[in-house]
């Protein structure tokens, strides 16, 4: 066998070793433009591409999150477009959905059958919540262009800032309360949360995409931090494993690094609506599979 054909042990995946860097590159650099990791779409191919889809595949998805996202976070805040006063509420916020999330993924959601109804549902829900958006946008021409964040000011009430010459609120309990429900779903499926809370944010607040793209990826990685830890250490029921591949989970991230990374550069070239809709069309096809 060619020594490029690599056997994962702690997963059982066994495939060319230049795959998972090359899947992981291609989707962190469109995903990044929205300001989503990746890793929700990472999953699916783990399950249908690579056969590895039980808890561990969710712990290993955020190993990707952990290596993939801080080559995009330099960028926006090389940008001036790392907006830390609302990622930090996020990750309050939703600190005590993560263990929720890795017990429920444990206990609740082990077997593939009841698992990929559950990412369906999650798939689903994001396409809707970003066709909505991008139709309110098509209408509306919300959105500032992806200019520097300017007047930043945050308080226990609301986080506020400019952006492009129009101005955004943000409520901080509503946020956190939403961060808690987004933590629970985001750390049973394996995606750090922030494919959840763009839609919402861009929907429920009306925040550009490229004014919340670095909040929600600093997030993400953050709460990733917290879930893994919920997977590798608590406690799961016999005969499930929960703890990550953690070498698949590097040969992932690396490629998703590169691919992050180049999507922060590129996003500002690029229309949001057009992000949007070619997202939800591939959230569609994806939902519709696990859903036969």
């Amino acid at each position: 066998m060619s020594v490029l054909w690599w056997h994962f042990p702690v997963s059982g995946v066994a495939t060319w070793l230049w795959l998972p860097p090359l899947l992981a590159a291609g989707i962190s650099a469109f995903t990044s433009m929205l300001g989503i990791s990746g890793a929700f779409l990472l999953l699916p191919l783990q399950m249908s591409l690579l056969g590895f889809a039980g808890p561990a595949a969710s712990a290993t998805n955020l190993v990707f999150n952990l290596i993939a996202i801080p080559g995009a976070l330099w960028r926006y805040q090389r940008e001036g477009r790392l907006l830390w006063p609302l990622a930090l509420p996020i990750v309050l916020g939703g600190a005590p959905g993560v263990l929720a999330g890795a017990w429920v993924r444990t206990h609740w959601l082990a077997e593939p059958e009841r698992f990929e109804p559950f990412v369906a549902a999650v798939l689903l829900f994001l396409a809707w919540r970003l066709l909505v958006g991008a139709r309110a946008e098509r209408k509306g021409g919300a959105g500032g262009p992806p200019a520097a964040l300017t007047k930043v000011a945050w308080s226990p009430s609301a986080v506020v800032f400019e952006q492009g010459g129009a101005s955004y609120r943000v409520p901080v309990p509503a946020l956190l309360g939403v961060s808690a429900l987004v933590g629970l779903v985001g750390t049973a499926y394996g995606i750090g949360g922030g494919s959840l809370l763009v839609p919402l944010c861009l929907t429920w607040c009306r925040l550009p995409v490229h004014a919340i793209a670095g909040a929600t990826l600093a997030a993400t990685l953050l709460t990733s931090v917290l879930a893994l830890a919920a997977y590798q250490w608590l406690p799961a029921p016999a005969g499930v494993t929960a703890a990550p591949d953690w070498a698949l989970g590097a040969a992932f991230g690396l490629g998703g690094l590169a691919g992050a990374y180049l999507g922060a550069r590129c996003q500002r070239h690029v229309p949001q609506t057009v992000l949007k809709v070619l997202l939800a069309v591939i959230l569609l096809a994806l939902g519709a599979h696990y859903l036969r």
